[in-house]
């Protein structure tokens, strides 16, 4: 059967690359079959869910390659489980006694739609696997074709999710302003909250990639602000057991020398403590429509900087998040390629009614191809023994 119609959604957090992969299926389809008819679902499986759509003329069509230098969604996201009935009835977005997935697939078919293509990250896929087997189960002609979409980088079996190595150039950026406010009090401890509720790729990318950064710079040592004042200190991902004591002492030592401190902290590491001392205190921690701890209600970098500070003497604590900064940037050039090799991918697959997430999938030696859905998961953990990141740690002096 030839193709019609398909559809696009970007869903879940913001990251780099979902303006660019838009534009891009955009582009592409433009390019090779422009006959086909596109049509984007506003704000994710909301808006699929209630049907608010906008089709893509061809006014679009010859602008779209402006998305490429644009950060955020131009259609909108949202964090919408399909599976999760209760949360979806209590948003409004299905009535009582619907299935939210039958509703989709029925809205679906309704617009025409035979290839849904998805931009996000393991939650999204997830529900985008499991809307397939749903459409599979029950008769429905439809594929579905997921773009692997986050900063966090942790997606099993893909090598590299789209945005991840643009949220890590723009979290160092973000750090190479900050770190200045060394100078602004004596005795400082500046705590930089990266993105990373699993995994600590992109606090450690972000690191790397802003030693890099100082490395370009030439600093005056001899009149007392050099080096040693704009490096960083420590670096503590998730998948790091962490010796706070240990820790504490050896800062200590680092903050009599330089009269500063600065540490690298993902927002996941030390999460499970942090929850469990929240909840012992009898405080409710909020959680999203996936059972996720909502991170800004846990306020790790707050968490850390507030124990730090005791043990450190520090006279003033600075808290920054670049989170909100690195994962609404534009592509970085790295990011727009990855992206336009996975978009061509996504519409060969297409036309040819296949279904999966486009990665290079690193069960089968890195080849970029649909990967199926059922293999599909987060969680990913980042491998803390990899050769660049246990350098990093040994050139600060933090033990691996």
């Amino acid at each position: 059967m030839a193709l019609n119609k398909v559809a696009i959604l970007t869903a879940g957090g913001l990251a780099p690359c979902l303006s660019s992969a838009v534009g891009g299926l955009i582009e592409r389809y433009s390019e090779i079959a422009p006959e086909v008819e596109i049509l984007c679902y506003k704000s994710g499986y909301k808006g699929l869910l209630l049907g608010d759509s906008v089709k893509v003329t061809p006014e679009i069509r010859a602008k779209a390659s402006l998305l490429h230098k644009l950060g955020g969604s131009p259609i909108g996201n949202s964090r919408v489980k399909l599976t999760n009935v209760k949360d979806c009835l209590k948003r409004g977005l299905v009535k009582d006694g619907e299935d939210p997935q039958k509703v989709a697939a029925d809205q679906l078919v309704k617009d025409g739609v035979q290839v849904l293509h998805t931009i996000g990250g393991d939650d999204t896929n997830t529900a985008a696997a499991d809307l397939a087997a749903f459409l599979k189960k029950n008769g429905y002609s439809l594929s579905v074709i997921g773009l692997p979409k986050t900063v966090d980088n942790d997606v099993y079996p893909i090598r590299q999710s789209l945005g991840a190595w643009t949220a890590a150039i723009e979290g160092a950026k973000y750090f190479a302003n900050v770190v200045g406010e060394h100078s602004a009090n004596p005795r400082m401890l500046i705590v930089h909250e990266v993105m990373g509720r699993n995994c600590g790729w992109l606090t450690a990318a972000t690191a790397a990639e802003y030693r890099r950064l100082l490395r370009t710079k030439g600093l005056l040592d001899e009149i007392g602000d050099g080096t040693d004042q704009y490096d960083i200190h420590a670096v503590y991902v998730p998948e790091m057991a962490l010796d706070l004591a240990a820790e504490a002492q050896r800062l200590r030592a680092l903050i009599d020398k330089n009269d500063c401190v600065n540490i690298f902290v993902s927002e996941g590491a030390g999460l499970a403590d942090i929850v469990k001392e929240m909840e012992t205190r009898g405080e409710t921690v909020p959680r999203d429509a996936f059972g996720h701890a909502k991170i800004d209600a846990v306020n790790t970098g707050k968490w850390f900087g507030e124990r730090l500070a005791a043990a450190l003497g520090a006279e003033k604590t600075l808290v920054q998040k670049s989170g909100y900064f690195a994962r609404a940037a534009a592509s970085c050039d790295s990011d727009l390629a990855l992206i336009k090799s996975c978009v061509d991918l996504a519409v060969e697959s297409a036309l040819k009614g296949e279904s999966g997430v486009i990665g290079h999938d690193e069960d089968n030696g890195g080849r970029l191809r649909a990967i199926e859905f059922e293999r599909i998961k987060g969680g990913k953990p980042f491998d803390v023994s990899t050769e660049w990141f246990a350098r990093l740690l040994n050139e600060i002096g933090q033990p691996a």
